[in-house]
This record gives structure tokens, sequence and C-alpha cells, in this order.
């Protein structure tokens, strides 16, 4: 017994004398990891910072101007969300809304860093019907709150702006009303602001008190949207650029994959034929932008993923590889990706820097010609400026992009 209750209390002392020492050691250790992880660089990547926008857009015969300025200019809206210091990931969503006894009350177009594709729908829509006074805004806004797949990371800045020319219809029963979206608004933490189209005396306290229920901004444009459209001596190369650039993707994977490949292809095809050459210009600048890569390439794009290291090359089926290199030698076929990058790398840089000169262009006449104070688009980069900080985006430019 006693030979046992010895054993007992060295087994104890040893377990307590190695407890002590791990203490001892835990600093030393933790000093030991943090110069191995200098001498390797390793760092932990920081959080990335996302927008998530919404346009609510009355699509009745009275914004017929408006809706066309938006067709012109989304590509540049995107480039001035994306142009924080962060390089946000930029998410677009759209939901249309008419009235009840039109051809639909709303339809939805849920929130996708596919910008082409989100386009791709804008570009169908035509202003007809309305012209009856209020519109099913109630719904609109339920829908845009309920019924699209808003985040919950505290790091995005998550904003709806509601466009439109006339007051909801506060006397439908059945409709929530929309102080009450609001509230949820709030609790999801989504800004919603409004621009009103034109001059009606009856939609501006609907719109004023929209904006202060949503905790955003109220803005009044003319029925075009005051909107800045310059055409400029760079536009032409800009949008054949953005051909060169695109023609440097090269696609992998499945029969699905390859599915949803050829439809991002056909938004593409369609953009190409019936852009504007200036919001071609517009939708390369994006592009050519960090927070417009996933844009340009959407998914299981090859070259990305294996100069990433995300992909291993030799890991993928034969058949699943793209025809142009699928019987080509592992060597070879890496050869062929290793100058798609670098060539992609090479027409980003030179899309960025004509972008520039773009700017500074559109930006000297505009000042010119008075500034662009009222314009749709300094209205929503303010609020995009102001409001974003919150979530820690930070927008240096004293003007948003054209």
């Amino acid at each position: 017994m006693k030979t046992r209750t010895f054993n007992a209390k060295i087994i104890a002392l040893a377990l307590i004398l190695a407890t002590a020492s791990g203490i001892a050691l835990f600093p030393m250790v933790k000093q030991a990891q943090a110069i191995q992880n200098t001498n390797t660089n390793t760092t932990v990547p920081a959080q990335s910072h996302r927008v998530e926008v919404v346009f609510i857009l009355d699509t009745t015969s009275s914004m017929s101007g408006l809706i066309q300025a938006a067709k012109e200019k989304i590509w540049s809206i995107a480039s001035t969300m994306a142009s924080a210091q962060q390089n946000p990931d930029i998410r677009m969503g759209l939901v249309a809304f008419r009235d009840r006894g039109d051809a639909y009350v709303t339809r939805v177009y849920d929130l996708s860093d596919d910008l082409d594709s989100m386009y791709a729908s804008l570009m169908d829509f035509r202003a007809v019907g309305g012209g009856d006074g209020p519109e099913s805004v109630n719904q609109a806004l339920y829908d845009a709150i309920h019924k699209v797949s808003w985040s919950q990371d505290s790091n995005v800045y998550r904003v709806a702006f509601l466009v439109g020319d006339a007051p909801p219809h506060m006397d439908y029963a059945d409709d929530v009303k929309y102080p009450v979206t609001l509230a949820a608004a709030a609790r999801k933490g989504i800004v919603v602001n409004t621009i009103q189209s034109g001059q009606h005396q009856y939609t501006r306290p609907a719109w004023q008190q929209i904006a202060a229920l949503g905790q955003g901004n109220y803005f009044q444009v003319e029925d075009s949207g005051n909107a800045v459209a310059v055409a400029t001596p760079f536009d032409d190369k800009l949008s054949k650029l953005a051909t060169e650039l695109e023609d440097t993707r090269l696609y992998f994977g499945d029969e699905e994959t390859r599915a949803k490949q050829k439809a991002k292809l056909d938004a593409n095809s369609r953009l190409r034929k019936e852009l504007s050459t200036e919001a071609l210009a517009r939708r390369s600048a994006y592009n050519a932008t960090e927070s417009g890569k996933k844009n340009l390439l959407g998914e299981s794009e090859l070259v990305d993923a294996v100069t990433s290291g995300r992909v291993d090359l030799e890991e993928i089926e034969r058949e699943d590889l793209p025809a142009s290199i699928q019987m080509m030698a592992p060597a070879e076929a890496m050869e062929v990706i290793t100058e798609q990058a670098q060539r992609r790398e090479a027409l980003k840089q030179e899309i960025r820097e004509l972008s520039e000169s773009r700017n500074r262009f559109i930006r000297k006449k505009v000042e010119a010609e008075g500034g662009a104070d009222d314009s749709l688009d300094e209205k929503i980069y303010r609020a995009v400026k102001d409001q974003a900080a919150s979530v820690g985006l930070s927008y240096d430019s004293d003007s948003a992009k054209y």
C-alpha cells in the first residue's frame, strides 16, 4: 500500500512539473512560432469586403428616360462602388415593379457577381404601363428586403436604391406597408436610399419618409436621370480591348458546369452586339478592376484557377479540359495557360491606363460645363461614400467614375 501511495505521489509530482514546464515554455513556443511565420512570410489574409446593391426600379412608361440612363450607366456605377481602397466584391440585384393589373407587379433578380447576366435582364425591360398614379412600391420594397439573398456578414455594405416617380399605393388592404418593411431592413443592416425621377409633388413626401426610415438619402433627378454621358476618344479602343480580354478565358468542367458557362458567354455576346461603344468602354473599365474579376471570369476559368494554385492542371480529367488543349501534353498545355495569363495582365494594365485617361477627359469636360453635382452619378457616389464607411470601406476620389 505504501509503495502504491509513493508511486502515486511520484506520478502527481511529474505531472505538476510537466504542466509547470509547459506553462513556462508556452511564451517561448509562441515566440518561436512567430519567428517561423515571419521567416516564411506567413500572413493572415485580411477579411474581404463586399458591396451588395439592389436597384428597385419602377418600369412603367413614365420611367423610360431613367431606365435608359440606368442601362447606359450601370457599369460606371459598378466601377464607382469598386473604387474603394479595399477592392470590395460587388454583387448586384434588381427588383422591377409596376402595379396590379399590369403585366407584372414585381420581378426579382437575385444578387449576383455576374453583372453581365443581370445587365442582360435589365436590357429586356421596356417602360410600359402605369400612368394611373400610385404604383406597387410597398410590394417592391417587401420583395427587395425579403426575397433577395442578402448576406449577414458584418463587413458587407448592404444598400438598396428605390427609383421611381410615383408614390406607393397605401390603399391595398393586403399589402405590407413600407414602414414595416423598412423596420425589417434596419434589422438586416440594409440601407434604403430613394431616387425620385421628376418632380411629382405627391411622390416627394413618401420618398423622403422612405429614405428617412431606411436610414438612407433622398435624391431628386430629372426624368432623364441627369446622368453624365460624355463620348471620349478612348471609348472605341477600350471596347475592342474588352473583347481581347474576354478572349483570354479558357473554361473547364463537366457538362453541367459548361452549361452555366455557355449562359454567361451568350450574355457576353449579346452585350457586345447591343451595348453602345461608351457603355462597352465603361464595362471594360470595371472588368479590369480587382472587383470586376468575378464578372469577367465567371466560374471554372482555367487560366486563373491554375496560375493561382487553386487547381492542379494534371488532376483535371482530359474530357473536362477546353477543347483547344485537350490533346496537348501537360507541359504544352501549361505553356498555353501561362501565355494567356501574361496576355490577360497586359490587357488589364492597358485598359486601366486608358480608363484613367478617359476619366480625366470626362472630368475636364464636366468641370468646363459647370460640374456634375446634380447628376445621378454623383448623388449615388456621395451616398455610397458616406454609408459604406460604417463597414470600413474607404473612398478617396472626389468624384464618381463616369
